[in-house]
């Protein structure tokens, strides 16, 4: 059976688009690359074209397309979740909490050399930062919550920051609980940002300045009682695509900047963060459980390094 029609009848059972066009490209299958993990998460593509990704037991692995190796690329990782790369390739990790865990954004630089970016907030130190996100500008967004770690917390709540490329750090009014994944749009002038709290789960769109500040807080898709947004990324003309649900509706979702809902993609597994690689940036990494799995899309994925527009070629 293909996974386009598998697409299409797990979309009808769940209520959900059956447009898997929108999704996958012809003739395309889902494909396991690898399962020895703990619980997988976050994944960035490199300029070699290979795919970094947390395995939130401590480490961070390394899978090479041409090899298809996996390898680890750095361990301890201080329990690494959401990765990204910055305008100038370097990687930009949320290290949470729990056992080694470092409750901080750290940056690795190119020549290898880890530091910390940021790591507290009005001299309070971040609960566990789950998520990263970058703009053109070089400003890092991070999300706060906390899931897991029984450490002392030191902020009595859980938010969005700005960190700049000064290193200052900023709260934004999110009006999100507990955020999870986020993203920026293409043009730079939305944040979205998942909601995974206990009342409302919720994929969230904020208008962004060229300041990097935010209003306009609006819902543009609301999961119920489901398990909504993980992680997520974006695509060249502006799509959200995100990782979300579990069990039947376990998959990768497509909504439109506006929060229609185009698309639906089953994994077998529950997904935690997609990535978009290969020559022409329509390869489809997905995270989930302990693997890491990949299909071509008919999906341009959009990143501010590498910049395939400007000639760099991942």
């Amino acid at each position: 059976m293909t996974l386009s029609l598998l697409a299409v009848i797990f979309a009808l059972l769940a209520d959900e688009p059956a447009n898997a066009d929108v999704i996958v490209a012809q003739g395309a299958k889902l494909e396991k690359l690898w399962g020895e993990g703990s619980f997988t998460e976050g994944g960035a593509l490199a300029a070699d074209g290979a795919i970094l990704f947390s395995d939130i037991g401590d480490r961070i692995m390394r899978f090479d397309p041409k090899t298809s190796r996996v390898t680890v690329f750095r361990e301890p990782s201080g329990r690494a979740n959401g990765l990204i790369f910055d305008p100038r390739g370097r990687l930009i990790a949320a290290e949470g909490a729990n056992t080694g865990g470092g409750r901080r954004v750290s940056i690795t630089e190119r020549d290898g050399t880890v530091r910390t970016l940021a790591d507290r907030y009005q001299g309070k130190r971040f609960n566990s930062p789950n998520d990263v996100a970058v703009d053109r500008q070089g400003r890092i967004y991070v999300s706060d919550p906390r899931y897991v770690g029984d450490e002392p917390r030191e902020l009595d709540f859980e938010a969005v920051f700005r960190i700049d490329p000064d290193g200052s750090v900023h709260r934004l009014e999110t009006t999100v609980r507990k955020p999870n994944g986020l993203v920026v749009s293409p043009n730079g002038k939305t944040l979205y940002v998942a909601d995974s709290g206990l009342t409302r789960r919720a994929l969230i769109a904020l208008d962004l300045d060229s300041a990097g500040t935010v209003k306009n807080p609006r819902v543009l898709h609301d999961f119920g009682a489901g398990r909504g947004i993980d992680g997520m990324t974006v695509t060249t003309d502006g799509r959200i695509v995100g990782a979300a649900g579990q069990a039947a509706k376990a998959g990768v979702y497509v909504f439109s900047p506006s929060g229609d809902w185009l698309g639906f993609l089953p994994v077998p597994e529950s997904p935690t963060n997609v990535e978009f690689g290969g020559p022409e940036g329509k390869t489809l990494y997905v995270t989930a459980g302990k693997s890491l799995y990949r299909i071509e899309t008919s999906l341009e994925g959009y990143r501010v390094w590498p910049n395939r527009a400007a000639g760099a070629t991942p």
